[in-house]
């Protein structure tokens, strides 16, 4: 009888182990199988982060690249932690002009502390927006305009001229146009969608070389570029990677160019699969306006990081 008794205590403890008991038993949680994804509906998307480290964020670029549903291949480049950013002039385009000193080609302290660089926008003569630089207005802003804004400690933000962008007091330093925005209040336009409103191309043709910038929520500004992208893609691909906005940049195969270093100062890589020129083009100089990205340096104790060119 105690072993009857015994033996109904241990499978009735087994019941209740494999979720068989009674009302009063819980069951464990299930095990759930994730079915295998057909190569079709696995998305060909390509991450390298750089290595997360404790303490203070780091100055870093996190590159991404994404086969969007037409087959354009984008590469998404995000600049993460404390860094700055300079505009600088190309030797033709807008030309020399007294008083700038970001000029066509990155040395000195800026290439010690370079993590980025990336191209800017189209010629001024094609008449798509206004430029500035260090205070000098080579080209008139225009209302309107979606615009890359850098102040004087070399923090940018993007936005639309005249619609908020620049409040009262605010220290602007460079400004970059190009077109109205791409993506605007986290979504792709409409205008997105019409590729000829978005520049005169190589050819004629719709995928075209063409690139772009926009901004999250977080403030860290986000490029992507491909050698063959419509502007919807490049729009979709930044909407989707957290853009509140963006604007596009220069396009055709000629122009459209990013580099990247793993670490501040460290050797260039040319990151847009197929993109004309080396990656040392903006080192040895360059004819078109272009940006750079920066770690930021280290200052007295609350004092604002300040790139190489940015007067105290």
């Amino acid at each position: 009888m105690a072993r009857r008794t015994l033996a109904a205590s241990v499978l009735a403890g087994c019941c209740v182990l494999a979720g068989c008991g009674g009302g009063g038993a819980q069951a464990p949680h299930p095990v759930v199988t994730k079915a295998k994804a057909s190569p079709s509906a696995i998305p060909a998307t390509v991450t390298r982060n750089g290595p997360r480290s404790p303490g203070p964020p780091r100055p870093r670029v996190s590159i991404t690249r994404v086969r969007t549903a037409d087959g354009a291949l984008v590469t998404v480049a995000t600049f993460l932690g404390p860094v700055r950013y300079v505009l600088h002039d190309g030797s033709a385009d807008p030309g020399p002009a007294a008083g700038l000193r970001a000029g066509p080609a990155v040395a000195g302290a800026e290439r010690t502390r370079l993590l980025a660089a990336f191209n800017g926008g189209f010629k001024l003569a094609a008449g798509a927006g206004g430029y500035m630089q260090e205070g000098h207005v080579i080209s008139p802003l225009r209302p309107g305009y979606a615009s890359l804004v850098i102040d004087r400690s070399g923090q940018a933000r993007i936005g639309v001229w005249g619609r908020g962008v620049p409040v009262p007091g605010e220290a602007v330093y460079s400004v970059r146009q190009n077109l109205p925005p791409l993506v605007l209040d986290g979504r792709p336009t409409a205008a997105s969608a019409d590729w000829g409103l978005w520049g005169a191309t190589l050819g004629g043709g719709a995928d075209v070389a063409r690139s772009a910038v926009g901004q999250d929520a977080a403030g860290d500004l986000i490029y992507a570029a491909s050698m063959s992208a419509l502007p919807a893609d490049l729009a979709s691909v930044l909407a989707s990677h957290g853009a509140r906005i963006a604007m596009e940049l220069d396009i055709n195969p000629e122009w459209v160019q990013l580099d990247v270093a793993r670490r501040p100062g460290g050797p260039l890589t040319a990151e847009v699969p197929g993109q004309n020129r080396p990656a040392g083009q903006y080192l040895v100089g360059w004819s078109r306006d272009f940006f750079t990205v920066v770690a930021a340096s280290a200052g007295p104790p609350g004092a604002p990081p300040r790139t190489a060119y940015l007067r105290p």
